[in-house]
């Protein structure tokens, strides 16, 4: 995209204003990747504040060649990693929290502000079930959708950063989105009955 290369090159000369805006361009979907991953609204937004004071650190010696998205995608990934290490050191797993903010709003993304309240409960609903039934998906698989579908990480990308084949990351992308329609259908069919 035209604008990331431009907000780069500001940014590495030391513009304040080209870090702000990939911040507040970059914001949401990088929230949206790490709650995904963590399910835990506190422990993502550690992670995507620590990607960004990183990044507005390393302005003199970054070196990124791909696209802004997919640079910060692939660093919310890997602080995810290492959150994910720590805490299984700490405690033996990762727990889950509800994916809702302080306002109660699903993190996958806010209806529009002039939506009804019935379409905003609804949207709450359908996100709720969403997350929880992303949250079923095998690890490897969760992070395929999720950079594929919020961080739109190319798949060649992502195989880089899973460290495997194109084909294997095709397959856990299309594994994922079977599970994920079995377990929307069989939910709308419990709610049918």
């Amino acid at each position: 995209m035209l604008e990331d290369q431009r907000l780069k090159w500001k940014f590495k000369r030391g513009s304040d204003e080209a870090l702000t805006r990939i911040y507040e361009k970059y914001l949401d979907s990088m929230l949206t990747l790490a709650l995904g991953l963590l399910h835990d609204p506190a422990a993502a937004e550690d992670v995507v504040q620590g990607v960004f004071v990183a990044f507005a650190q390393s302005r003199r010696s970054l070196q990124m060649w791909g696209s802004l998205s997919g640079y910060l995608a692939t660093s919310v990934v890997n602080r995810v990693r290492d959150y994910r290490r720590r805490q299984r050191r700490q405690s033996g797993r990762v727990g889950l929290a509800p994916p809702e903010d302080a306002n109660g709003m699903s993190w996958w993304g806010k209806p529009h502000p002039t939506a009804a309240p019935a379409d905003v409960v609804i949207f709450s609903e359908e996100a709720t079930r969403l997350h929880d039934a992303i949250a079923q998906l095998p690890e490897e698989q969760r992070e395929v959708v999720l950079l594929r579908l919020k961080a739109d990480m190319k798949f060649r990308h992502i195989a880089k950063l899973q460290q495997t084949s194109i084909n294997t990351v095709l397959s856990r992308y299309r594994y994922a989105l079977e599970r994920l329609r079995a377990l929307l259908d069989g939910e709308r069919e419990k709610w049918d009955r």
